[in-house]
């Protein structure tokens, strides 16, 4: 076992802080739709341009550069309108910074790979820790290459990290190239133009608690009247007083809506997003609001009616139900999905998987979910698994973070817990321990169902063998107490172990090795010859 790291400890993890509802707005006349298409292009200039003059600051940004941006900006807008925009915009900006720092990350990881397989001798060969030397000339010399660019880009990422630049398109960059690229997309460039337009508009307020319904620039009243305060600019296309207009839509959210109506009524904060759907030609509001946190369960209470252990794979969860003594339950339970198609596919996939993995947790009684804590950022460098192209695509197509952020949500409203594991090692241990044992006639155990088990007994906070290794030295406790033994209060302790039950008396182990049966003596000392004995390791009683 030398080298095997210890895993972290398991942790309940925090339940959601947000809430976020989506309606449809339907029967939208021509006037409502151009209203909102104006507003949506005026407040998205001015928020491509609050993003270019905060990305031109850089690392110089302070409180007066953004109190200016918003002084302009109201002048053009409200003082609403500026401040959600230039919230907006410093989200924006620091998310950019984050993906510059995790690029960054990714081409050291690269570059220290290549610089050290280029380090070795052509063909030697690698180990489980580390990759051996290239298997010809050639190949060497195109990692050499590929080691060059990757320092370049590197040097340059570096370069804008220190001089605070970022590169961010409003809209999309992957939008943005499909430009490019029309008779792929089967698109013509009107429909991109649309598309791209819509992706810039800026049809958002953020909430505010003391406000008549929570917003005072989208306010959505119980009724589901929506109306929109306009800029400046657009106040003669009011139809209500103050500047507002009125659409004729209606909005019945369908889901939280007792808990939306009592934050609005209260005047409680709640924010409001428009937005188009270019592909079907609808208009969606989206209501978010937060919630207090809320503080999580002990590991214990978590623990106290058993778990369901659940493995992530790139096609499907692999669960096992465990009690809280760590005692596999029943048969494995598998919840298929399909990560290929587009992004709402994909999602409504995963969410109709974890739904169903919910309503079993439910049925059986458990109270908690154990899930590997899965983070696959080093596992994706093309430099680490350069021939294995599936390996690769199999682990950059697990949407780890987004799995269980919707899992930690979903289960919260069930009343269910959520329990992350150290992932390692838990594959390797639960096919060793579990898959041969629970293997029968009527039952297929594959790696991943072990897996599953191995899951939740980590999460139960057992070991994933199913028995200690024996104490050092003789068959005493000189060494201490076995982790696994009986206490020295439990009664019994002291007796003989009971025979096996799943197999008959003088019959072969359940391992398929064979006995001792050494032969009597032929002497005349000893018992004839004919005659057998089996001498077993443990005495049988009963």
């Amino acid at each position: 076992m030398g080298g095997v790291r210890k895993p972290a400890a398991s942790f309940v993890v925090p339940g959601p802080c947000g809430v976020a509802v989506r309606d449809r707005l339907k029967h939208l006349t021509a006037q409502d739709e151009g209203v909102l298409r104006a507003v949506g292009a005026h407040q998205g200039a001015l928020a491509s341009g609050d993003l270019k003059a905060r990305c031109a600051d850089g690392l110089e940004h302070g409180a007066e550069t953004w109190a200016a941006r918003k002084r302009e900006l109201t002048g053009v807008s409200s003082s609403r309108i500026a401040g959600a925009i230039t919230k907006a915009t410093h989200d924006q900006w620091a998310l950019a910074r984050r993906c510059q720092a995790t690029h960054i990350r990714k081409l050291d990881a690269g570059i220290r790979t290549l610089r050290h397989r280029l380090s070795l001798p052509v063909g030697e060969k690698g180990t489980k820790r580390a990759a051996g030397g290239y298997r010809s000339k050639s190949e060497w010399f195109r990692k050499s290459r590929r080691l060059a660019a990757l320092e370049d880009r590197h040097t340059a990422a570096v370069a804008d990290w220190q001089a605070g630049r970022v590169r961010v398109v409003r809209g999309g960059k992957r939008l943005l190239n499909t430009r490019h690229h029309l008779t792929e997309a089967r698109l013509t460039e009107e429909q991109w133009r649309e598309r791209w337009e819509a992706e810039r508009w800026f049809l958002a307020a953020d909430g505010e608690s003391g406000k008549r319904f929570g917003n005072e620039t989208i306010r959505v009243s119980p009724d589901g009247e929506v109306s929109i305060r306009l800029p400046a600019p657009l106040a003669h296309l009011a139809n209500a007083r103050h500047g507002r207009y009125t659409l004729t839509a209606r909005i019945a959210f369908a889901h939280r809506g007792a808990e939306w109506a009592d934050r609005i009524e209260a005047n409680r904060a709640v924010a409001y997003r428009i937005h188009l759907d270019v592909e079907r030609g609808r208009w969606y509001l989206t209501a978010s609001w937060q919630r207090p946190a809320v503080q999580t369960i002990p590991l214990d209470t978590a623990r106290a009616r058993g778990m369901i252990g659940v493995d992530t794979n790139a096609d499907h969860f692999a669960a096992y139900r465990l009690d809280r003594h760590g005692n596999p339950i029943g048969d494995p339970h598998h919840f298929f999905y399909d990560l290929s198609g587009t992004a709402g596919h994909r999602d409504a996939q995963i969410r109709h998987a974890l739904t169903r993995l919910i309503n079993w947790a439910k049925c059986v009684g458990v109270a908690a979910i154990g899930i590997e804590d899965l983070d696959f950022t080093t596992e994706k460098t093309r430099e680490k698994h350069g021939r294995r192209k599936r390996f690769r695509q199999l682990i950059s197509g697990i949407p780890t973070g987004k799995l269980k952020a919707r899992l930690v949500s979903m289960a919260a409203e069930h009343g269910l817990s959520i329990v992350a594991v150290d992932p390692a090692y838990t594959s390797l241990w639960g096919a060793q321990h579990w898959q041969k044992p629970l293997t029968t006639p009527h039952r297929t155990m594959s790696r991943h169902d072990a897996a599953g088990i191995a899951i939740g007994r980590r999460a139960l906070g057992h070991p994933v063998r199913r028995r200690t290794a024996p104490p050092p030295h003789d068959r005493s406790d000189r060494a201490g107490h076995r982790t696994a033994q009986a206490g020295p209060g439990d009664r019994g302790r002291e007796g003989t172990r009971p025979p096996t039950t799943d197999r008959r008396p003088g019959g072969p182990l359940p391992s398929g090795k064979r006995k001792r049966e050494p032969s009597a003596s032929n002497t005349v000392r000893d018992a004839p010859g004919t005659q057998q004995w089996v001498q077993d390791s443990l005495m049988r009683t009963g």
